[in-house]
């Protein structure tokens, strides 16, 4: 039998994945792109996250008078609330360290 060409290949592949393994440093490393992260975070979480969140409201709310529906509204709620927790769990899980 002939052996699999994409196991042959996938192998040393894997190897070398493995072997040059280290730590986890997802949110130690990257000073370049600290400003604008900053700038990602300052707007998700300040005046603008917040306009997005009301607005997604706003349009939930009248999609759900025209449908007579209240499943848009809350879809809009749905969605200011992970404008409000989802950066910092995102800030979270990059921090972490192993």
């Amino acid at each position: 039998m002939h052996p699999n060409r994409n196991f042959t290949v996938l192998v040393p592949v894997a190897l070398i994945l493995a072997l040059g393994a280290t730590s986890a440093f997802a949110g130690t490393t990257g000073d370049e792109f600290q400003t604008m992260y900053t700038t990602l975070l300052n707007w998700a979480t300040g005046y603008l996250g917040k306009a997005i969140a009301i607005a997604a409201f706003i349009l939930g709310a009248g999609v759900g008078i025209a449908r007579s529906s209240p499943i848009p509204a809350l879809a809009g709620v749905v969605f200011a609330l992970f404008m409000v927790y989802v950066p910092t769990i995102i800030d979270t899980i990059m921090t972490a360290t192993i």
